[in-house]
């Protein structure tokens, strides 16, 4: 009887490490989906990066030479080990670990720099994941609902992919497919993290990072619901039709879910892409019907934003979008792009108070303030176009051999 106990034992064992070694060649089973395994490496990593602060920074007098190129150091191997986590784990880290990498009036720029290698290191899903997610909620297989599918994607980032495709009735279309296991790990993950950072700031009373957490609660659960995309896709699209050169793609609602998003494909070029500007004969300086307009966006954006801190972040953070993008297309001299947003925001600041105000004489001050604060931007984007032109240097040099400066 104990014979055969064992040898039923035996074959059990072999036929469960046969069907695990299959299951993990074939990408069904993956250690990294283990939530026991998700959690021991973020405990790891958060534990050795706080050992690493404590300890290497312990001796040294604060606020030194020396001190800082030792801080820069452990925020470079800190960086290092964080970025490893993100690129495990998958999925929420990675998501998070992006924007870190974008915080870069923030964090110090051993991390921006690491963790921006996160933007081109999203994971992808197997063709088999996307056809079951596919199959799941659409309820068809990819042969029936298109003519073809490129099984490369165009794109993939934290949370999904992007596929291009044919209908049968001959439209080409753009298929955005969610990761099939990031909704599942999602709220897990968040979870992980607030108790992560709650640790690390009892050891670190300085570090303010749980709104972070806050952003991604809340924000999360809305960029995993491809239908609320879509429906944002639309009032954009709306918002923005008189702008002839911007392209807002049609969403196909009969074949989009909350994991599966169709939309129609577009050609087209990045806003910084200087290349496709010349060639497609669009000015790169051209300004007027977006200074003139964007206004009216971004109070509708502000009511969004629930806290002035967040306000604040979105002005520092499209500042530093629109230094990149200028930065590409060789119009830094002018900041044009950062004028304009500043008098987007007198306009839109100047809008609100009057909105709040039932005061005639209060409007009119207000007013006033307004057309003062855009006529000081005018009078510097004039200086800023006077010094770019070569004959400002002449000018500079015959107005002080005229007039040269006292001993």
């Amino acid at each position: 009887m104990a014979r055969k106990a064992l040898k039923l034992a035996s074959w059990t064992s072999m036929a469960l490490a046969a069907s695990g070694i299959y299951l993990y060649s074939n990408k069904y089973l993956d250690p990294n989906d283990f939530g026991a395994v998700r959690v021991g490496r973020a405990v790891a990593t958060t534990a050795v990066i706080s050992y690493d602060y404590l300890t290497s920074l312990k001796s040294v007098p604060y606020g030194s030479e020396e001190y800082l190129q030792l801080r820069s150091k452990v925020h470079l191997r800190s960086a290092r080990r964080l970025c490893e986590l993100c690129c495990a784990n998958r999925g929420t880290f990675i998501k998070v670990g992006q924007h870190l990498g974008a915080l870069d009036y923030l964090l110090p720029e051993e991390y921006t720099s690491t963790l921006k290698v996160l933007h081109s290191q999203a994971p992808q899903s197997s063709m088999q994941e996307i056809r079951q997610v596919i199959r799941e909620d659409l309820g068809k297989e990819i042969h029936d609902l298109f003519q073809s599918f490129d099984d490369t994607p165009l794109g993939t980032a934290s949370l999904a992919q992007v596929h291009k495709a044919v209908l049968h009735d001959g439209r080409t279309v753009a298929v955005k497919v969610q990761h099939p296991k990031v909704r599942a790990q999602s709220s897990k993950d968040i979870l992980l993290m607030e108790v992560l950072i709650l640790a690390v700031k009892q050891l670190f009373p300085e570090f303010e990072f749980m709104w972070l957490v806050d952003e991604a609660k809340k924000n999360l659960p809305l960029e995993l619901d491809f239908l609320n995309e879509g429906r944002n896709a639309e009032k954009v699209s709306q918002m923005l039709k008189h702008f002839d050169f911007l392209k807002v793609p049609r969403i196909h609602w009969d074949l989009s879910t909350e994991r599966v998003l169709l939309m129609e494909f577009v050609d087209g070029g990045q806003v910084n892409d200087r290349d496709y500007m010349e060639k497609n004969k669009i000015d790169v300086n051209e300004d007027l019907e977006i200074r003139n307009n964007a206004a009216n966006y971004l109070p509708q954006i502000s009511q969004l934003l629930n806290h002035v801190p967040r306000q604040m972040l979105l002005i520092l953070k499209t500042n530093d979008l629109l230094r990149g993008i200028e930065a590409a297309l060789g119009t830094r001299a002018s900041a044009s792009s950062f004028l304009n947003m500043s008098r987007c925001c007198i306009r839109a600041l100047a809008e609100h108070k009057k909105k709040n105000t039932c005061s005639f004489f209060r409007r009119t001050q207000i007013s006033f303030r307004e057309a003062f604060n855009l006529w000081q931007i005018n009078l510097h984007e004039l200086i800023l176009r006077v010094k770019g032109l070569k004959l400002a240097d002449r000018v500079l040099a015959l107005i002080c051999w005229l007039f040269p400066a006292p001993l």
